[in-house]
């Protein structure tokens, strides 16, 4: 009996999970960060013309919670950033964002940076953002 129910609720975990909406994508409001690789986001950025903003994370990085929770979700820095960058989000514990911490060095967290499509730095901050610096951010680069 113990492990039917087990079976169950872990069954019902996974599909729960299996279906799970995207939630580094903002609904209609926000930054929509993509689900695509760095080497992807160079190609597009190459191919299109277009700079990649991206937000180097940690999962317990407490500033970064609060950004994904506030200036990332302000409709204003949704639009212009949706509108001027590809945008990611690289767990730099994690997968290709450890490499990618190394490569560009990051010490901090969040380190926010504009690279683009060779993957040359073209600017970046370090550390929490309002919604109003983001924007000043994003418009001080062509």
């Amino acid at each position: 009996m113990k492990r039917s129910f087990l079976f169950f609720a872990f069954s019902i975990l996974f599909v729960v999970l299996a279906f799970k909406k995207n939630t580094d994508v903002a609904d209609g409001e926000g930054i929509s960060f993509s689900k695509m690789t760095l080497q992807e986001a160079k190609q597009k950025a190459l191919e299109n013309d277009q700079l990649i903003f991206i937000d180097a994370y940690t999962t317990w990085c407490g500033p970064c919670k609060k950004m994904a929770a506030t200036s990332f979700k302000d409709a204003e820095v949704g639009e212009l950033f949706n509108e001027k960058f590809i945008n990611l989000k690289i767990d730099c514990e994690e997968g290709e964002g450890i490499e990618f911490a190394k490569k560009y060095k990051i010490k901090a967290y969040p380190t926010l940076l504009i690279i683009d499509g060779e993957g040359k730095i073209v600017k970046s901050a370090i550390g929490s953002q309002s919604a109003s610096a983001l924007i000043n951010f994003a418009n001080s680069v062509d």
